[in-house]
């Protein structure tokens, strides 16, 4: 995988993960030998279609993956340490504490029948050792950092009381409460507003940037990716299929679906009859080709594509799983 700058140390680092689920017609593989890193001070984005992989990544990482899903392959390393194979109580106190995560829908996260203040100081009492004064001082100042006007009033409102930004301007303090050094943002600004969108991201950038904090944000909203990220991860039917620096793989994508993707976004300078398409799509997960998985799709495959799975190979500033960029394609049997 591209290697992280030697001033940006690794935060979490997920190598080989296979993620199944176990079924009554078979086994599922959601997760197919997926590596990723997130460096301190970056924003790694993960975008692909709905069914892609992205959001099993971030519950992965979280620990979330409940039976009859398991992780059957590769690991999972947070700072250095480990994780995917933690007992339920070790992994909660890494949940919170060294890892976040912000949830797509803000009222999933937030209790109706406390106030946000409630909810801040108790999240923040059960990772860092503060006494009720601390803790809700610190409540109030995190509630000040990510935009909420009034902090010492809003403190004792409740969470419908709040807008939809608001509520994941609350959720954002929750994440970054005890200091983690990941976040997983998993679509943080599908519910809202474009205005609001942006306010969102800029203020996620801003504060996860300014603790040194690596962000893994899952999307399918390459404007999203575009406007917050670093780098980008773009994956398909469980798989990371090209990956590397944002202008790299934005403005000059090595692989089929990568393109397909970027032509697929109107463009303000350019009037077309008819926005591009990828025809079909993706495969159910139990019923993946042979292969590269985006070949009954794809417009340039050839021989190989049907036959083998492309390795992640280095094309300019990224990587892309393609047997275009493969150079022992014309050796496929």
């Amino acid at each position: 995988m591209t290697e992280p700058s030697p001033l940006r140390e690794r935060l979490l680092d997920i190598r080989d993960l296979v993620v199944q689920f176990e079924g009554r017609r078979g086994t599922v593989r959601a997760l197919d030998h997926v590596s990723l890193h997130v460096n301190a001070g970056e924003i790694l984005g993960i975008v692909g279609e709905s069914g892609a992989g992205k959001s099993i990544t971030g519950a992965a990482v979280m620990g979330l993956i409940d039976p009859p899903g398991r992780i059957a392959g590769g690991e999972i390393r947070l700072c250095g340490q480990r994780i995917d194979n933690l007992s339920p109580a070790d992994m909660r106190a890494v949940r919170g504490r060294v890892v976040g995560m912000i949830f797509q829908d803000p009222l999933t996260s937030l209790n109706p029948l406390f106030t946000i203040g409630q909810q801040l100081v108790e999240t923040i009492r059960t990772h860092l050792a503060l006494s009720a004064a601390g803790a809700r001082e610190r409540a109030i100042a995190l509630l000040a950092e990510t935009g909420i006007a009034a902090p010492e009033a809003r403190f004792d409102q409740y969470p419908h009381q709040f807008s939809g930004g608001m509520r994941q301007r609350v959720v954002i303090a929750l994440a970054l409460a005890a200091e983690p050094r990941v976040v997983i943002a998993d679509e943080p600004t599908t519910a809202l507003d474009v205005s609001v969108q942006a306010q969102i991201i800029e203020l996620l950038r801003r504060l996860c940037r300014a603790r040194g904090a690596g962000v893994m944000l899952v999307t399918h909203d390459m404007g999203v990716i575009a406007a917050a990220c670093d780098r980008v991860a773009v994956m398909y039917a469980g798989r990371v299929v090209e990956v590397g620096e944002l202008a790299a793989v934005v403005r000059r994508p090595s692989h089929p679906y990568t393109a397909g993707l970027m032509a697929a976004i109107p463009s303000l300078g350019k009037r077309v009859q008819r926005l591009a398409q990828i025809d079909g799509a993706m495969p159910r997960l139990d019923a993946i080709p042979a292969g590269c998985a985006f070949h009954p799709r794809c417009m340039q495959a050839f021989e190989p594509c049907s036959v083998r799975r492309p390795p992640l190979v280095r094309v300019a500033r990224a990587e892309a799983a393609c047997w275009l960029h493969a150079q022992d394609a014309r050796n496929a049997p």
